[in-house]
């Protein structure tokens, strides 16, 4: 059974940082990309926030995020992270992690496994 459980997720100010982490078990597909995505509150759809492929070789940021935020991974320990920086208001959303076949990341089509989300904050 795949699960993907995500933590470190809270309340921070602007310009704060924040590092939330997404334990992957039970992946038998290979090999497998990672994704984060994210709900804003009142926003119906979530969006796909940064990915990174199984081997390292290639990483996505939406450009909102670019120069702020980065995503890495360790294999040996099944962890995918994304370290937060400068976070402004419009970041606050609930947080997702994703698993999705493949080599490449397409995070416009549809992820093979989801976690259940940590709730991300940016306050005054």
């Amino acid at each position: 059974q795949v699960q993907l459980v995500e933590s470190g997720g809270g309340q921070v100010q602007v310009g704060g940082s924040l590092r939330l982490s997404c334990a992957a078990s039970g992946i038998t597909y290979s090999p497998y990309n990672i994704a984060w995505f994210r709900q804003a509150p009142g926003k119906e759809e979530r969006e796909g926030v940064s990915c990174i492929t199984t081997n390292d070789v290639a990483t996505y940021y939406q450009d909102s995020v670019k120069g702020r935020f980065a995503i890495s991974r360790d294999n040996a320990k099944n962890m995918v992270y994304l370290q937060m920086n400068s976070l402004k208001y419009e970041d606050t959303a609930v947080y997702y992690c994703a698993a999705q076949y493949g080599h490449s990341c397409r995070l416009g089509d549809a992820m093979d496994n989801w976690g259940k989300g940590t709730q991300v904050t940016v306050s005054s």
